[in-house]
């Protein structure tokens, strides 16, 4: 689940970066041409300013906001309204309101390349512990995914999106998952791993160039249809996730129907029958890898089988890829080049330097348990409730049946608490998050699955994915509201520490039953909730002094007020778009 790695958001890209101003000019013209206001909107004409680039300035010390050789906001003279010739070279660019349609065409070829992308990749990550159970060879390929993953997140993304634009970043990433699905016409320790790798060193990249794509032509957007940019750029994000939240039952459903149509197994528990009581007590918070290879449900499907999904696979990866070649337009459409040349490039020690950093706040080092967790949760889902439960008792062609319950009760999930998140708040949903994953962690300690319950496989599938939806859509908004100032870091620690949670999860994966693997979840989901909960305190206290402070300015800050970590008055020094009305 990549994915998740991806999720999530957005590598850094932040979507509050955009900063509404009309320009004096526009606002002249405005007054100008009052009298003419019943223009239609459609002959209007808009020029487009767009200054900064695709830049982290995280590793900047706090103190230095301004002056002292510190970050200072560009002079507007710098964004003056330009004509002719001179208007590109300022980074404007003239468009018509009929241009918004051509964003959301954009926004829905992104947001469909994606689901074609991942109906592969999820289809093939959740198989993994299953049919390549043999000395963990599935969940070692896994692991290193998100072991090339952190670094990935690190050293790649700027570097390669400089220099192929995120047009064809987007192309060259997504082609990097071919190896590692047609490494499974052949899996091996050494063709799966290096597979992995590739996959984990592509996939970082790929999610920075789809969240710049989204979060630029949002801002775009907003800008032509006089809305706030950061509500279209929660708009497009929300609409991607949802598409993209259906691979998991698209590509579920692909290798449950092959599977169950050959001659391994058909319907859910036909194949399972056979088991004996005894082998049945072995399934569930009992099952270890190293050993139950005896296990008749656990023997691997036929190769044709295994084959046949991963032909399919592979051309969903191609039509992906051909998908983004052929209908999405380059971002140079929309000040893609300027920002690229206004932009001073990080390397990759600079990120890395922001990203330790970044660990001196009290409020990251707070947030560290809880985003393990995310990583770990969605591995345990992925590899070991899908081998110990589902394909112990069920078999392997029930797996993807069970997962696309999953998949499809996330994605719904995901776009209900992004919308009733602004009526109850954050806590309310976070603490169901952690209700439920609770419960089902006890659950799953005591409850011995047979394949005469099938309902209940789907029930705590389905419910795993309300907790998981809870907190890929709140951690996400958590990260980019505490740290606004340093937000490609901020991120930079969300991607590190959730593959770091991947990473554990599989690594251990082979060497610890069930039973002992959701006692050290429930450990980390406790501890990682009693941090959040301590930061959400802190943060509400400091939002009750920020307020009294703004309403008496006389009064004078308080000494732990000399640093305020969610302040980003003195911030606006990133992109700016400007609209002039024409």
């Amino acid at each position: 689940m990549v994915a998740s790695a991806d999720r999530r958001e957005s590598f850094g890209v932040d979507s509050s970066l955009f900063h509404h101003r009309k320009s004096k000019t526009g606002a002249n013209k405005q007054g100008k041409d009052a009298n003419k206001g019943k223009q239609s909107s459609d002959v209007a004409v808009y020029t487009i300013s767009v200054v900064g680039g695709y830049e982290n300035q995280g590793y900047k010390r706090d103190d230095l906001q301004s002056g002292d050789g510190g970050l200072a906001k560009p002079p507007l003279g710098s964004m003056a309204d330009g004509d002719g010739d001179d208007d590109q070279s300022k980074g404007k660019f003239k468009m018509s309101p009929k241009e918004k349609w051509r964003i959301l065409k954009n926004v829905s070829t992104i947001s469909l390349a994606f689901m074609v992308q991942f109906t592969a990749f999820q289809g093939t990550a959740n198989l993994q512990s299953s049919i390549n159970a043999r000395e963990g060879l599935g969940t070692v390929s896994l692991s290193a995914i998100y072991a090339a993953l952190v670094l990935s997140c690190i050293f790649v993304p700027t570097f390669l999106i400089k220099r192929l634009t995120v047009k064809w970043t987007l192309c060259l990433s997504m082609l990097c998952y071919i190896p590692y699905i047609g490494a499974q016409f052949y899996p091996r320790f050494y063709t799966l791993v290096p597979a992995g790798v590739l996959v984990g060193l592509g996939a970082a990249p790929m999610w920075a160039a789809k969240a710049t794509y989204l979060t630029q032509t949002g801002a775009v957007y907003a800008k032509l249809t006089d809305q706030q940019v950061d509500g279209i750029v929660v708009r497009f994000f929300g609409f991607f996730f949802l598409a993209w939240q259906t691979a998991e039952l698209w590509g579920n459903l692909i290798s449950s129907l092959v599977l169950s149509s050959g001659a391994h197994g058909g319907g859910i528990g036909d194949n399972s029958t056979m088991l004996s009581e005894e082998e049945l007590r072995l399934c569930g918070s009992n099952f270890c890898v190293m050993g139950n290879h005896a296990i008749d449900n656990l023997e691997r499907p036929p190769d044709s089988e295994i084959f046949e999904i991963s032909t399919i696979y592979l051309t969903c990866i191609v039509l992906a890829t051909i998908i983004i070649a052929l209908f999405l337009d380059p971002l140079s459409r929309y000040g893609e080049k300027q920002r690229r040349a206004d932009s001073q490039e990080l390397s990759g020690i600079q990120l890395l330097s922001a990203t330790a950093y970044q660990l001196k706040k009290p409020y990251q080092q707070l947030l560290i348990p809880i985003t393990i967790w995310i990583g770990m949760e969605q591995a345990f889902i992925g590899a070991d409730f899908t081998q110990a439960y589902v394909s112990c008792a069920l078999g392997i062609p029930s797996v993807g049946y069970v997962m696309i319950c999953f998949g499809v009760v996330n994605a719904i999930c995901s776009l209900l608490f992004g919308t009733i998140m602004k009526y109850i708040g954050r806590l309310p949903l976070m603490v169901l998050g952690f209700v439920v994953h609770s419960i089902l962690i006890w659950i799953l300690i005591v409850w011995r699955p047979h394949p005469n319950n099938p309902k209940l496989f789907f029930t705590i599938s389905g419910l795993w994915g309300v907790g998981d939806a809870v907190w890929q859509t709140q951690m996400s908004g958590i990260y980019g509201t505490l740290f606004r100032r340093n937000k490609e870091a901020a991120f930079s620690n969300y991607r590190l520490w959730e593959s770091a949670g991947f990473v554990v999860a599989y690594a251990y994966s082979t060497h610890l039953c069930a039973r002992k693997k959701l006692y050290v979840m429930g450990v980390v989901l406790f501890v990682g909730f009693v941090g959040y909960i301590i930061v959400e305190i802190r943060h509400s206290v400091k939002a009750r002094r920020l307020k009294r402070l703004a309403d008496d300015p006389k009064s004078e800050p308080l000494p732990d007020e000399t640093v305020n970590e969610t302040d980003d008055e003195k911030d606006d020094i990133d992109d700016e778009i400007i609209v002039t009305h024409l």
